[in-house]
């Protein structure tokens, strides 16, 4: 079938997900085509308990899956999306054809396959894909239809249903054991354990230091030049046949793995050596030359844009997606959740002929490449993500600005590249020896390298996670030498190193890590990572991920009690599985029950077999509702708890962590002492820990209040240092009748060390009633949200200071109040920092202070600082990404305000209104207690799922 008129097969619905996306496709199809959004997922489980239909009831409710009658899944239509389906539905009834133009991978055929659920359609229905949006792809789309891949549907049912077990099961042990509002998922707890174990390391570590020479040789030629420079530099490799110790060969204990075959030098001994080696006369002992040859690196796949995009444009995964997103439904780049880095035949020759047209045949191979990939079950049907088209755009052909540009270059360049010839050359290595004074032979080594032809390299270089790396373009040149050569030391030069811990985990180097783990889809990465970084598991400093304190008590509580959830081996095993399914390998059902009731399930129970599952061997699946109903033997003190030494345990509390250790005088409480929130673990030292001690810790007493008699204290809370009452014993904490205390935070310009009874006695009388106008208007001092402040009424005006809260009178008050009230912003205060140009807008970036902190503006886009980011230290690299971050977020949408309520024919209403009373209230009286009973029923299952509305599953 081929697009055509409305005259001759008559009106054709065709759903995509995005209106984006709707709309650039709607350009490319007949008058006869209808192009409508679905807005994403139209269908899921249920969220809460209060979305599943009333005959369901017990553990199907709290699930939204009926566990025992094959894992049922209960679908409700998404609340905000009652009114699209509406939309489709009418928009369906007036079509002939219906086709379901939705992302072709798994996601996308579920999306597909929900819609034709919920819209039963009585037209026929065709399955339209596609990897690009272009005229052609969509055009030959609706040519070539297909059916819906039901395999394909039922592992991506599969994968749900197993991350709502795992979450909807999990989660709830970390509430009860943890703390309240936590979540697991099947990913997202394996990557955060990554990122924990990561840092486990770092604590664990201990640095080594040690030391070597770097000479710096001269040939003795005057007529030197680029190509063959006169001098060059090289490191001491070793001593009477002894290497020297480099990093490498210290272990994570600081100490040497193999003392009896290294020379381990320290800065007496290096300095010793190079005094000794002054006067030496150096020649060349070798000079092996090899062929360098550098491959062009496979077209983007998801993991490898993300990467790259991390590493050379500073974008995290999230921000990555959402331009490839839109680049994407606008019709610049193939589709960008994708495993695959093959490239059509048509790509090929796109690509090929714009290496000839850039670069010139020289830079053109003979025949073209293709790349294998190397992801595991990758989709091939899929292409690599590149531009676009039978003929590639330039990025200057695009008129594309900003994050968009940047990210399709990035893409094209890779693509071009890709298609060209290998980057040759020579690597040299070059060894100078002598020996010393006092007969030690010393040999040193230096590496070039030169690149005769760029190939690949002109278009696209690879970057590198570690900042050290160097490119694939570098070059090193040393001078043309032989063996036999005179050398002279200009200088000799001892230098100290010092091992360094592993590197935290990047978002790029986290991607990386789990995809060589083979854990999860690529396609979730991102969402995953903004996942952990959401629930406070994570924090980022600089392009850091930092594990929480809270992420080490979650991580500790799954290893010890579920082990086999959270294996790196398990979750890839399960994902192999999961890909078995979608290729008609293995059955949905049957693997489900293995996973829940155990390897010995037989209707509906488990046997012994699961008994072990969280971490015995034998089959990878079993036992997961076993695993979650014994609870018993989970101490959640002990999993909270950390030792950092002397005595001092680090602890996870339900109001965040804090440090503790037992009295000095026995009989008195433990000593305590909060830890900040964005505090490093591996920078939690017993050193810290005593500062943390050394600190007010809250219970300093100032005097008694002269009016209540009860005790004032000062306290230094998690939120600030403030002032409050001690109660007598006895008085009620909770119920009707409970007592607070009165408490006040200190001003900023007051000190926990210095604040006295007086100063506590002003404090906690705010607010504070100035006077009375002349109207009788009662005017009060109060301290709020934005700062200090007058009331009057429904009339505020701002003070300048805290202390004028309590030092202001009535005829400053009024003095005020007489003035007219500021419209608008004040005056405009200059900026904390200068940081240069932003490279999107182009326009200067300043820090300045705001009402919620300090934030980077480049006078369109406002973004405020994180809890990691200061003033003093942020960099104009660090501003550019926090509002790269904004601008991706977009605007923040504000709640429609609702249409007041009409007043038309009311009067007409009452009158009838008021015949129906009597009837009604007799009816009523026979539904109350039915109506109760139902109330209270939904009202209990809803609790038991109440806070696993936000708790994500996979992601």
């Amino acid at each position: 079938m081929s697009p055509s008129s409305e005259t001759a097969h008559g009106k054709r619905l065709v759903i995509v997900e995005s209106p984006a996306k709707a709309k650039t496709i709607k350009g490319y199809l007949g008058p006869g085509y209808i192009v409508e959004a679905s807005v994403g997922h139209i269908r899921d489980l249920p969220g809460t308990a209060a979305e599943v239909p009333d005959e369901y009831t017990g553990e199907v409710r709290r699930l939204g899956v009926d566990v025992d009658h094959d894992f049922a899944p209960i679908y409700v239509v998404n609340p905000d999306k009652k009114s699209q389906v509406t939309k489709l539905k009418s928009l369906l009834k007036e079509s002939d054809e219906l086709f379901l133009a939705t992302d072709e991978d798994r996601e996308g055929e579920a999306i597909a396959w929900h819609l034709q659920e919920v819209l039963k359609p009585k037209v026929p229905v065709h399955r339209m894909v596609f990897h690009e949006i272009t005229k052609d792809a969509i055009q030959e789309a609706v040519r070539n239809p297909r059916h819906l891949n039901k395999r394909l549907v039922d592992a991506q049912e599969t994968r749900r249903i197993l991350d709502r077990l795992y979450g909807y099961e999990v989660s709830p042990v970390l509430w009860k054991k943890v703390m309240p509002k936590l979540s697991a998922g099947r990913v997202q707890s394996v990557a955060t354990r990554l990122v924990v174990e990561r840092e486990r390391e770092r604590i664990a570590f201990t640095s080594a230091s040690y030391w070597d020479l770097v000479g710096t040789f001269a040939t003795g030629r005057t007529a030197a030049d680029a190509a063959n420079p006169e001098n060059f530099g090289a490191r001491l490799v070793s001593v009477d046949g002894k290497r020297v110790a480099t990093g490498r060969d210290f272990g994570t204990d600081g100490r040497l793995k193999n003392a009896a075959n290294t020379l381990h030098l320290d800065e007496q001994a290096a300095r010793t050596l190079a005094a000794a080696l002054e006067q030496t006369a150096f020649s060349v002992r070798s000079v092996e030359s090899k062929p360098y040859r550098r491959s062009p690196y496979a077209p983007f796949r998801t993991t490898t844009l993300q990467q790259e995009a991390s590493r050379k444009l500073g974008f995290g995964a999230k921000r990555t997606m959402q331009v490839a997103q839109k680049l994407y439904e606008n019709g610049f780049i193939t589709y960008m959740r994708t495993d695959s880095t093959t490239l059509s035949e048509t790509a090929i020759v796109a690509a090929r002929a714009q290496v000839t047209q850039l670069y010139g045949a020289d830079y053109l191979p003979s025949a073209p490449r293709t790349y294998a990939s190397k992801v595991k079950n990758a989709q091939e049907a899929h292409e690599a993500i590149r531009p676009s088209g039978d003929r590639f755009r330039t990025p200057a052909e695009t008129g594309l600005s900003g994050d968009d540009f940047r990210l399709y270059e990035l893409i094209w360049m890779r693509t071009v590249a890709s298609q060209m010839k290998d980057a040759v050359g020579q690597s040299v290595t070059v060894k100078v020896g002598g020996r010393s004074a006092d007969g030690r032979d010393a040999e040193f080594s230096a590496s070039g390298k030169i690149i005769t032809f760029h190939g690949f390299l002109k278009a696209y270089v690879e970057g590198a996670d570690d900042p050290n790396a160097e490119l694939d373009d570098r070059e090193r040149r040393l001078p043309q030498v032989a063996e036999g050569d005179p050398l002279a030391a200009e200088r000799l030069t001892p230098e100290g190193h010092a091992t360094k811990p592993p590197a935290r985990y990047t978002e790029a180097s986290l991607v990386k890590e789990l995809e060589d783990r083979e854990i999860g889809r690529p396609s979730t990465y991102a969402s995953i990572i903004d996942t952990i970084i959401n629930r406070k598991y994570v924090f980022k400093k600089g392009t850091a991920l930092v594990p929480s304190f809270l992420s080490f008590a979650v991580v500790n509580l799954l290893e010890k009690h579920f082990g086999r959830l959270v294996d790196y081996d398990f979750t890839a095993k399960m994902e192999d599985d999961l890909d078995r399914i979608a290729a008609g390998q293995a059955e949905s059902v049957p693997w489900l029950k293995r996973f829940y009731f155990g390897e010995g399930e037989a209707n509906g129970s488990a046997t012994a077999g699961a008994a072990d599952a969280g971490n015995g061997d034998g089959d990878h699946l079993g036992g997961l509702k076993e695993l979650v109903t014994d609870l018993g033997a989970i101490d959640a003190r002990e999993i909270s708890s950390f030792p950092i030494g002397d005595g001092i345990v680090l602890r996870v509390g339900r109001f965040g962590p804090y440090v503790t250790r037992p009295a000095a005088v026995e009989g008195e409480p433990e000593q305590r002492a909060d830890v900040p929130d964005e505090l490093p673990p591996d920078e939690l030292t017993v050193e810290l820990a005593e500062e943390l001690f050394a600190k007010p810790s809250g219970e300093r007493e100032l005097g008694t209040d002269p009016i209540s008699g009860n005790p004032l204290v000062a306290k230094a809370g998690r939120y600030g240092p403030y002032v409050t009452e001690v109660l007598p014993e006895g008085t009620p904490k909770t119920g009707k009748n409970a007592v607070k205390p009165r408490t006040a935070s200190l001003f900023k310009t007051m000190d926990l060390d210095t604040v006295t009874l007086e100063d506590a006695l002003r404090l906690l009388s705010l607010p504070r009633v100035v006077g009375t106008d002349p109207e009788g208007n009662e005017i009060t001092a109060q301290n709020g949200r934005y700062g200090p402040y007058l009331k009057r009424g429904t009339d505020s005006r701002s003070l300048t200071s805290e202390d004028q809260l309590l030092s202001i009178t009535l005829d400053e008050a009024l003095a005020i109040y007489a003035q007219p009230k500021q419209r608008g912003r004040a005056a405009a205060a200059a900026p904390l920092k200068e940081l240069g140009n932003d490279p999107v807008s182009e326009k200067p970036v300043v820090v300045k202070d705001g009402r919620f902190g300090p934030y980077v503006t480049d006078g369109e886009t406002n973004a405020t600082l994180r809890k990691d980011d200061e003033v003093e230290t942020i960099t104009p690299e660090r501003a550019f990404e926090l509002l790269a971050e904004k601008r991706a977020r977009g605007p923040v949408k504000k709640a429609a305000k609702k249409a007041p309520a009409k007043k038309t024919a009311t009067a007409a209403k009452k009158t009838t209104a008021a015949k129906k009373t009597a009837a009604k209230k007799t009816t009523a009286v026979k539904k109350t207690a039915a109506a109760k009973k139902t109330t209270t029923a939904k009202k209990t299952a809803a609790k038991e799922s109440a806070t696993a509305e936000n708790t994500s599953e996979e992601s």
